[in-house]
């Protein structure tokens, strides 16, 4: 078997998104980035969409780097967005593909909802029809390309200002959508034979009572991890996250949810390492 200091020294990026869903670069673009970078351990997380999976798979053993399969999960929970990661499932699985596609239902109208709200409050037009120059399949449009096409027009000087100024809840442009819960996401993660992970926790604005109650609801269905070191974390959250997976006996993830070259935080490969306090949720793909 691996030693600790082998495991943790594994450079495993475990959450990004490809043109698939609301990134900029193609899974096989992704898998050359993400080995250039020396990533060792790779899954691409298109939100609710596995189309990308036979690429990424290819392009990263052609490349000599170990491939997991991936997705982000939209759910609603208490009235908030959350996302659930699944890890090494089977993306043929009939359930979760039914499962995805019954989440991917309603975000063209959302989109159309979105720009008449950006319109009527703003006035800027044609927001809708921007936004998909940005995304081949309406399906699955999102924030994020409606956040592209508001800094091409100059609205904006970057993805981060748009969502603060038009696209967070609250503000013109936000309109919520309904989608899976909890218990349907960790069901047809586990049920593809797959690991469900919290992406990013400290990216939600709930109390610490609310957070308690949806880790132990999600441990309570069978749900396995939490990211710790993201980024979409501070710092800070590294440690934060860190606690709190020992607390409720989570394994750790860590991937960089990387979208895109321009307006990311963080590089694909380029976070720091996980803290020896937490059991790699990787550990078991690891060959001897």
């Amino acid at each position: 078997m691996l030693s600790d200091n082998s495991i943790y020294a594994v450079n495993a990026d475990l959450h990004c998104h490809s043109t698939v869903s609301d990134g900029t670069l193609s899974p096989a673009d992704i898998a050359v980035r993400a080995k250039s970078n020396g990533v060792d351990l790779w899954a691409l997380t298109d939100h609710d969409e596995v189309s990308g999976i036979p690429v990424a798979r290819s392009v990263a053993h052609d490349l000599g780097m170990q491939y997991i399969t991936g997705v982000e999960i939209s759910i609603t929970w208490a009235g908030k967005t959350i996302h659930i990661v699944g890890l090494d499932f089977d993306e043929t699985n009939a359930n979760l593909v039914q499962g995805l596609a019954k989440t991917r239902s309603g975000r063209e109208r959302r989109a159309q909802d979105m720009a008449a709200d950006l319109l009527n409050k703003t006035g800027i037009p044609d927001t809708y029809r921007g936004a998909l120059k940005y995304v081949g399949n309406p399906d699955l449009i999102s924030r994020s390309h409606f956040a592209r096409y508001l800094v091409e027009i100059g609205a904006c000087e970057n993805v981060s200002d748009a969502f603060k100024h038009f696209l967070a809840e609250g503000k013109p442009g936000f309109v919520p959508h309904r989608w899976a819960t909890l218990s349907e996401a960790v069901g047809w993660i586990r049920g593809a034979g797959g690991l469900p992970v919290v992406a990013h926790p400290g990216r939600y604005d709930l109390t610490p009572l609310a957070l308690d109650a949806f880790f132990l609801e999600f441990k309570s269905l069978g749900g396995v991890a939490i990211e710790t070191v993201t980024g979409s974390h501070s710092i800070d959250q590294y440690d934060e996250y860190t606690k709190v997976a020992q607390r409720y006996g989570f394994l750790a993830s860590r991937g960089s949810d990387f979208h895109s070259p321009i307006d990311m935080d963080v590089d694909i490969g380029k976070l720091v390492s996980l803290p020896r306090l937490v059991k790699p949720v990787w550990e078991k793909w690891l060959s001897s």
